[in-house]
């Protein structure tokens, strides 16, 4: 991003190449070599769209055996969203694939991207790490786990549900424990574009909220939702959200609930509220977050699963989204 007329604006095609290429640090022998390509027109994050997340999954499986790893430099705003979605799509990775950018733009004097983008290019020369990562203020997340909790300041992610899979301090220590297992054979990577045609959204529950404002989210052409419950799961009890959440259950939209805390799992057994969404045939979200949910929701609908399949895979791990069962499926 640079300035113009007082706001921020996507840079026009080489500035990227340019900046890079004018810091010394990034021709250093102790770098690893890297080619840099360019998205032409370069856009605002706030902009991206499910078609922008497959055309970097469509690059990265086209140029997938001539590289070690992927820097993926994204905005901010939509930077979780992008690296859930590239890994539902991007199966049996066996490479790092890894979002970063930076919270002060590259034009300026103070920016945070240059260390942020050195730190990751070493983290992908250096460790076998067979996922698609999000790095960011010296951590490095999984990228279906991270969202943004800082508008302002240089510690922008967080992964709440799961440790960071590394840190780059003074030395850099990956958490071996932690990464997704290394396909067996890596030529059975795959790439899955989502389906074009997919309409999810999510609603948030609040104090107040109406069954019949859910009921009008729900009408056709949804086929999925997200909602964002109170704490473990609970939600306002009402006899009309009943018939509701049954008659679209019933026409096959894939109901999830999760959390608005970012902290903690969907346990929907404990309140009355949280009893109805299970009877009702909601699924149980548990630790995954919003960003991740709909991605996962997405890719689910690309794959044209009978409904039934569709809410068993939402309840189970697939890329080590979810704690319950980690890295029980690959899907």
């Amino acid at each position: 991003m640079i300035k113009e007329e007082g706001n921020y604006v996507p840079a026009p095609p080489g500035y990227i190449t340019k900046v890079l290429n004018a810091i010394p640090e990034f021709h250093r022998s102790d770098m690893p070599d890297f080619v840099i390509d360019e998205y032409t027109p370069a856009m605002d994050s706030a902009n991206m769209a499910p078609k922008d997340w497959v055309a970097i999954g469509d690059y990265v499986a086209k140029n997938y055996h001539d590289f070690d790893g992927f820097i993926i430099l994204h905005g901010t705003d939509t930077m979780a969203y992008t690296a859930s979605a590239l890994a539902f799509m991007l199966k049996n990775l066996g490479k790092p694939v890894i979002l970063t950018g930076s919270q002060i733009p590259l034009s300026e004097l103070r920016s945070d991207g240059r260390d942020n983008i050195i730190a990751a290019a070493i983290i992908a020369q250096q460790f076998e790490i067979p996922e698609v990562c999000l790095y960011f203020g010296e951590k490095l997340y999984r990228g279906c786990r991270a969202v943004k909790v800082n508008a302002s300041g240089f510690g922008a992610f967080i992964s709440p549900n799961l440790e960071p899979l590394a840190t780059a301090g003074i030395k850099i220590k990956v958490r071996e424990d932690l990464l997704l297992p290394m396909p067996t054979y890596e030529n059975n990577f795959e790439f899955i574009p989502f389906a074009p045609d997919v309409t999810v959204t999510t609603v948030r529950i609040f104090p107040g909220f109406s069954p019949l404002l859910l009921q009008e989210i729900l009408k056709a052409p949804l086929q999925g939702l997200v909602i964002e419950a109170y704490g473990i799961g609970n939600i306002p009890e009402s006899p009309e959200l009943v018939p509701i959440l049954e008659e679209a259950v019933g026409r096959g939209v894939l109901i999830a609930v999760c959390s608005q805390c970012l902290l903690g799992e969907i346990s929907l057994q404990y309140y009355r509220g949280g009893s109805v969404l299970q009877k009702c045939g909601v699924v149980n979200g548990g630790d995954m977050t919003i960003e991740s949910a709909l991605a996962k929701m997405i890719y689910l609908f690309t794959l044209k699963h009978e409904i039934k399949r569709k809410r068993m895979l939402m309840a189970k791990n697939l890329r080590g989204e979810l704690t319950c069962g980690l890295y029980s499926t690959l899907i």
